[in-house]
């Protein structure tokens, strides 16, 4: 059975940085698409970045191209997030996404789903 399980979550003030880790169980194979997601309180899931492929296609979210920097070791079967110059709106939960289907691109739906980790920005 596929596992995902975020790591790194954590508080930090503003400008400050952190940096999540991916990781996968369960399966040796790599997926094609992983995406980190987030949900604030009161506001819908959105995706903050993604990758695609073994040469690596990436998505990120207009509000944090340029800060975050999402990356895959294929070795270790994780995915991180460097997230920089965090800013009180990254605050939300984090969740780890993968899928092997790449028809609907980055976007959902996703088959396996960490069960998140909160990141909390003071500003």
């Amino acid at each position: 059975q596929v596992q995902l399980a975020e790591s790194g979550g954590g508080f930090m003030q503003a400008g400050g940085s952190l940096r999540l880790s991916c990781a996968a169980s369960g399966r040796n194979v790599s997926f094609n698409v992983i995406g980190w997601f987030r949900q604030a309180p009161g506001k819908e899931r959105e995706l903050a970045a993604a990758l695609r492929g073994k040469s690596p296609n990436t998505y990120y979210l207009d509000s944090v191209k340029g800060r975050f920097i999402i990356s895959r070791d294929n070795a270790k079967n994780t995915v991180t997030l460097q997230m920089n110059s965090l800013k009180s709106e990254d605050t939300a939960v984090y969740y780890c996404a993968a899928k092997d289907d790449t028809s609907d691109g980055f976007y959902l739906p996703y088959n396996f789903w960490g069960p998140g980790t909160q990141v909390t920005v003071s500003s």
